[in-house]
């Protein structure tokens, strides 16, 4: 299992120290919101320029925005490993894909709580991430929404059948106990923000996630 906290619950007064607490963490998840796509305005690339310089671990970034198209080469040189845009924001996400990947940057797609799998189904082959969003995007701290589960059977059998290599990746209200649930359908990544940096010892939710 791989454990993605979510830096958008980080402490940007001391980042740094932030980042120290979650070490032991294999990647790191970036939330990029714009304002339009979601309610709320985030971070940039030279927030993920600096997160690269502190960091060795793999940076995952999760574009919430409505032109990512626009802003990848930003964030690709800004030292992501991964980019992630959202399938309700483009209307040609093979030619993101390849733009990405042009980058030298490995491409994920992502599908909002009210979005089905088939919308994407199309795109799995060339995607080396999808990310289930388990809350409505924009705001950390949600509950868990269980509709998540069926999509991520749904990709895990769809991954079997036709020996796709993605990672399925899952992310709101991310805890010890939804954690099991996920972990039990095929999920690869836990992306969790409020569980792991709210907590005095994240390290220990760190574990209690895997």
């Amino acid at each position: 299992m791989i454990i993605a906290p979510s830096i958008l619950s980080a402490n940007f007064a001391n980042l740094e120290k932030s980042l120290q607490r979650v070490s032991s963490a294999e990647w790191l998840h970036v939330d990029v919101m714009d304002g339009h796509f979601v309610p709320n305005i985030t971070i940039g690339p030279l927030v993920v320029k600096g997160v690269n310089t502190l960091s060795n671990q793999v940076i995952d970034t999760h574009l919430m925005i409505t032109d990512p198209y626009k802003y990848t080469e930003a964030y690709a040189k800004a030292g992501s490993d991964y980019i992630t845009f959202h399938i309700e924001t483009v209307s040609s996400p093979i030619e993101l894909i390849k733009h990405i990947k042009s980058f030298g940057v490995k491409p994920g797609i992502s599908i909002k709580p009210d979005t089905q799998v088939e919308a994407i189904k199309e795109l799995l082959p060339f995607v080396d991430q999808v990310l289930v969003m388990s809350v409505e995007p924009g705001f950390g701290g949600q509950s868990f929404m269980h509709s998540a589960i069926d999509k991520i059977k749904f990709l895990d059998s769809l991954r079997k059948s036709n020996n796709y290599k993605y990672l399925i990746s899952v992310d709101g209200g991310i805890n010890e106990e939804t954690s099991k649930l996920v972990k039990a359908v095929g999920v690869d990544v836990l992306v969790a923000g409020s569980y792991v940096f709210n907590s005095e010892n994240a390290e220990e939710k760190i574990t209690s996630l895997r």
